[in-house]
């Protein structure tokens, strides 16, 4: 078989199976032989050999046959890469010069060099020129473009956590583009802790665990999105500790994401806590106005090249930036349903459009946070019952709580002092006062009440 119909056969499995089958599975392929009837194809370890056997094999086949092959049977053997130069091959698996072209996030979607690590999709639209930095991230952005710059780095994992749509996913996209635009060579993998579950267990159940140890030990650099997921997940916790312990070992740099800091993920072992903290971990911290504004600004400049002529009142955007707080994905979903409509009806986005179309993300974005509910998450925090919270027990370990309630109940609520004091046992209103004033006066001082604060606030926000 010549190159030109290798690479015919190759972009109609492409089309057949899906961009992201076809990046993890197929590409990694090469078509050594035919001969008798029977197509020999090579691939570069067991595990993508015996998965493309069992999932892809009759797919292979009929688009080698598509093209005159006249194949009876696929077989799948084990070459790896660096072993293929010397096997000889009745064809090229080079694309040919008229295959139909990847497209740039597909061909990079993995952001895995040769193809033989299986990771998640990249978007492409997630790179660091895209990222508005403004102070609740500002950290968050040196520390990844450090990681992204593929030098060493003096901190090993790089841990970013935050709430919801603040950037930790797109962070992570844009250090995978960065080092493969910098370094193609590199063995960049990214992929979510549900990926590496599912690939841990496949691995079990098709007794391919080696095959699994050796394709995550043989990475540059490891990225694992919401490691949340492997909580309680005992048998993946073990392999992810072993994992992590042999890349490190081998100064291999990791970076991981998670929805609060390692410390607060529950049902994760003691010992991965350990390790996850042991490097920079960094919060993204809620949006304030000015970063909301930049986003919308930023995002306006590229739905205006999308929707040509339309045009947006420049209130509009100051208003989306004070209305929608807690989200930034619902903050640019809110806007590009404003252009969409917008240039469906031929009219221009001014604040009164505004707040008819989004009626229903404003009235979820309004939603107000009680002191019930202010009660109810710290107790749940802190591990106290919701009775000692407002009783008069005066313990530390139930006092401190308590008057962290009263502070967040101070400034989330609209309710005044005395009516915060009411809801507190009947407490007075200088007692609700000094609460406040002595975790304002703490928060500077103890980063774990800072730490708990800010987590409170995004857990009632949210």
């Amino acid at each position: 078989m010549t190159k030109n119909a290798w690479g015919k056969v190759r972009s109609k499995l492409r089309e057949t199976v899906g961009d992201h089958n076809f990046i993890t599975w197929i590409a990694p392929l090469e078509l050594a032989d035919i001969r008798d009837g029977v197509a020999v194809i090579d691939a570069p370890t067991n595990f993508i050999a015996n998965w493309v056997d069992r999932n892809f094999a009759d797919h292979i086949q009929r688009a080698l046959n598509s093209e005159g092959a006249g194949l009876h049977r696929v077989q799948i053997r084990v070459v790896p890469k660096s072993q293929r130069a010397a096997q000889p091959q009745a064809a090229d698996s080079a694309e040919a010069p008229d295959a139909a072209p990847q497209p740039a996030a597909s061909a990079a979607a993995s952001a895995v060099p040769g193809d033989e690590l299986p990771g998640a999709p990249l978007d492409q639209r997630y790179t660091f020129d895209n990222f508005v930095v403004g102070k609740p991230n500002a950290l968050a952005h040196a520390a990844a473009r450090r990681v992204a710059e593929g030098a060493s780095v003096t901190f090993n994992p790089l841990f970013l956590y935050g709430g919801v749509g603040l950037g930790k996913t797109h962070l992570m996209h844009a250090i995978a583009w960065e080092l493969q635009q910098r370094n193609p060579e590199a063995r960049v993998l990214y992929l979510s802790a549900e990926q590496f579950m599912y690939r841990f267990v496949q691995a079990l159940r098709e007794k391919q665990i080696m095959d699994f140890k050796s394709l995550f030990r043989s990475v540059d650099i490891l990225m694992v999105d919401d490691v949340q997921f492997i909580a309680g997940k005992e048998s993946t916790q073990e392999e992810f500790f072993h994992t992590f312990n042999a890349l490190i070992d081998q100064n291999k740099q990791i970076v991981i994401s998670a929805d609060r800091a390692p410390g607060e993920i529950k049902d994760l072992e003691d010992r991965i806590k350990s390790r996850l903290q042991s490097g920079l971990v960094v919060d993204l911290h809620p949006t304030d106005y000015e970063l909301r504004l930049g986003i919308l600004q930023q995002k306006a400049d590229l739905n205006r090249a999308n929707y040509g002529d339309v045009s947006i009142a420049p209130d509009v955007l100051e208003f989306l930036a004070h209305r929608i707080t807690t989200n930034v994905r619902v903050l640019e979903g809110a806007l590009t349903r404003l252009f969409a409509l917008a240039s469906l009806l031929g009219r221009e986005i001014t604040l009164d459009m505004a707040q008819d179309a989004l009626a229903d993300i404003l009235r979820t974005s309004d939603r107000k946070v009680t002191v019930e509910e202010i009660q109810r998450k710290v107790a749940d925090h802190y591990n106290i019952r919701l009775s000692d919270m407002i009783g008069p027990k005066r313990l530390r370990t139930i006092a401190r709580p308590r008057q962290i309630a009263m502070y967040l109940a101070k400034h989330m609520t609209t309710r005044s002092l005395p009516e915060i004091g009411r809801r507190f046992g009947g407490r007075d209103h200088t007692t609700i006062l000094h609460g406040v004033r002595k975790v304002e006066e703490l928060r500077g001082t103890d980063s774990q009440l800072a730490e708990d604060l800010d987590l409170l606030r995004r857990l009632l926000e949210s």
